[in-house]
């Protein structure tokens, strides 16, 4: 085992005919990190606890045993904040964020597991038929029959919003954002197992979004981070989050859905025209708005910038020429306003302006896009960045496979928001072993090189 105690420097000081001998200690590495005993190399990188694989299949196995409720979903699926032993402790739900992530998350490991277990499949209709049925406005209005972006986790269906849609939108307010992330998520369910009702939804999704596209400028996103579904009145200008949209978009139009193909155009126009090139400061910048519990009107956030990061490093050249300079852009600025350091060579990524923290979702987020972006030639750097914020990530998840949605934390806790604990996590790690398979099943994941 590596010792906690590293970089000894002896330095010796001659002065007036005499020595001085002084020993400059570096702080010394944690012996625990997260929910274990931490493990470093020898030359104090942290290590994985487990391989990441069994970590993962551990978490799995957690969800997978989650108990279904009287309305035929497993709890995780319908409530953001929830116990270690699957009980809810708030009502607040954040369901299109939560269920959108995770039906990708499950996909991505059902692909990776090689289709071996049904019931992970199982697990993400649940959260489609969850999406479908439990979380839609009412059927008119500017956003009618649109998935909703928060709501009461013991509504069923949700009748209301919740947390700051409720608290600065009114009852109807929703996120047209959201949309097009459980949209995307409901057409790739759609193509795995052939339900149309995933597809109707997404079309109806994309739909209510055309028919309510503004024109775009450095001020004003396509679409405004909030709005009353049945009014049509919103709050927030700028929005960062357009790449689920555009995915959503590019899904349909692959489908001969041409449609779409003008409103795509001007969304893309956008964001190559104003959201790339936007300056950086609070102010002006336009990677800004995303988290369901938060209405400061200029709060940066690290999500949207690595999430079309993501989305440009998985289209190349068919989604921009300048896809490497732009996805390196996103990578960067996250990592300029939101990364932190954490002992053994690890880099953690917070969240947004007012909460600098690093939450599981958004941390996680930098392991699977540095690892994508470094097996699309982005550089070695970035394929160290990535292992070692997956690793962190891995001493999140306990024994039994419980996770935990906050890292860094020195009152760890088990369970807590179940998109920061496991929803948007898991598709991560699947990007990154995708990226670097030896990381994966087929290695220990226990290296770097």
């Amino acid at each position: 085992m590596f010792s906690h105690r590293f970089s000894v420097t002896l330095v010796v000081l001659l002065t007036g005919g005499f020595a001085v001998c002084a020993e400059e200690a570096a702080a010394p590495l944690p012996e625990k990190v997260g929910f274990h005993k931490a493990v470093y190399d020898a030359d104090g990188k942290l290590v994985p606890w487990t391989s990441w694989d069994d970590a993962i299949q551990r978490e799995m196995d957690f969800y997978l045993k989650c108990p279904v409720d009287s309305h035929g979903y497993p709890i995780f699926v319908f409530t953001t904040f929830m116990n270690d032993d699957y009980t809810p402790y708030k009502t607040d739900h954040i369901p299109a964020t939560l269920d959108g992530m995770g039906i990708l998350s499950y996909l991505k490991y059902y692909d990776y597991i090689d289709k071996s277990n049904p019931k992970v499949l199982e697990w993400a209709k649940k959260m489609g038929d969850y999406l479908v049925k439990e979380t839609l406005t009412a059927d008119e209005g500017a956003y009618p029959k649109f998935t909703r972006s928060t709501g009461n986790n013991s509504d069923f269906p949700i009748k209301v919003s919740a947390q700051d849609d409720k608290n600065f939108g009114g009852p109807n307010c929703i996120e047209p954002d959201k949309g097009g992330i459980a949209g995307f998520a409901l057409v790739k369910l759609y193509d795995a197992v052939g339900d149309k009702r995933y597809l109707d939804q997404a079309v109806q999704n994309a739909d209510v979004l055309v028919k309510n596209l503004r024109a775009g400028d450095a001020t004003h996103a396509p679409w405004p981070f909030r709005v009353d579904s049945v009014t049509g009145k919103y709050i927030g200008e700028r929005n960062g989050n357009m790449v689920f949209i555009l995915r959503l978009f590019d899904e349909l139009i692959a489908k001969g859905n041409t449609k779409y193909q003008p409103a795509r155009d001007a969304l893309w126009t956008w964001i190559k025209t104003y959201q790339f090139t936007a300056p950086e400061s609070r102010e002006e910048s336009l990677w800004i708005q995303f988290f369901e519990d938060q209405n400061v009107q200029d709060n940066r956030t690290s999500w949207a910038p690595l999430e079309m990061a993501r989305y440009l490093i998985e289209r190349k050249e068919k989604l921009d020429p300048d896809w490497k300079a732009d996805a390196e852009k996103c990578i960067q600025f996250a990592l300029k306003y939101f990364s932190g350091k954490q002992p053994g060579g690890v880099t953690t990524v917070f969240e947004q302006d007012t909460d600098m923290r690093p939450w599981g979702g958004a941390c996680s987020k930098l392991g699977g896009v540095a690892a994508m972006f470094y097996a699309a030639g982005g550089g070695e750097q970035y394929k160290e960045m990535a292992y070692r914020n997956l690793t962190w990530m891995v001493y999140h998840i306990d024994k039994d496979g419980c996770p935990a949605h906050q890292t860094a934390d020195p009152k760890q806790r088990r369970g807590g928001w179940q998109e920061d604990c496991h929803t948007d996590v898991i598709h991560n790690f699947m990007d990154a072993i995708a990226a670097v398979p030896e990381w994966g099943r087929k290695g220990a994941a226990g290296s770097a090189k």
